[in-house]
């Protein structure tokens, strides 16, 4: 059953990328699509442990929708989002990537095109703070100098459970020259502003 709904997946992503080509070459397009003037399209890979929240953050943001009982994603999973930033009406295709080692090698195909990484965190596991590193260093291989990355730090929402201090998030913000933000897939905090300030970095870029 598992290898079918993976079977499943791996055919979207053809008949997506097989479409995304022809579209490319008809509007003479490198990364992100512009399909009409005020329209973009956009692909953003969610990474980091499992366990994290991901999947729950990408319902969250596109469906507006919390489950506690969400199941741990299987190879990959999308889902489409409409938006309008700065007066463009932008179309953000959001990638949750499962965070198993067993999928490791099936889940680095689906970095191409990103135009974004966000890697993700839990503030209550200090094993997916300590993993950031790790997970940088993997998208570095899979991607483009100029791809876009942002940490997103969940479950903001268990302030009393944290395990991973401010000032360590800080100065990983620091060191490293990248935006960490603070989001909730429970409560749904920060999500909304966390990819509107992607995707402005984004539209800036065109």
């Amino acid at each position: 059953m598992l290898l079918i709904l993976l079977l499943l997946k791996l055919l979207l992503l053809f008949k997506y990328e097989h479409i995304s080509r022809i579209v490319k070459k008809i509007y003479n397009k490198n990364s992100s699509v512009s399909l009409f003037k005020n329209e973009y399209v956009f692909k953003i890979v969610l990474v980091g442990d499992t366990c994290v929240g991901k999947s729950c953050l990408l319902l969250r943001f596109s469906d507006d929708v919390f489950t506690e009982n969400y199941t741990t994603t299987i190879g990959v999973d999308f889902r489409f989002k409409t938006m309008m930033v700065n007066d463009k009406l932008t179309k953000i295709q959001i990638w949750d990537t499962a965070g198993q080692e067993r999928y490791r090698s099936i889940t680095t195909a689906y970095y191409r095109g990103a135009a974004a990484i966000c890697v993700c965190f839990d503030i209550t596991n200090r094993e997916s703070f300590n993993n950031l590193e790790m997970w940088f260093d993997e998208v570095g291989k899979y991607t483009d100098n100029d791809v876009d990355k942002i940490v997103l730090a969940n479950k903001c929402d268990l302030e009393n459970e944290r395990k991973v201090k401010k000032d360590e998030v800080d100065n990983f913000e620091k060191e490293h020259d990248i935006k960490i933000m603070n989001v909730s897939a429970k409560t749904g905090d920060g999500i909304e502003n966390a990819f509107k300030f992607i995707v402005e970095k984004l539209i800036k870029k065109k």
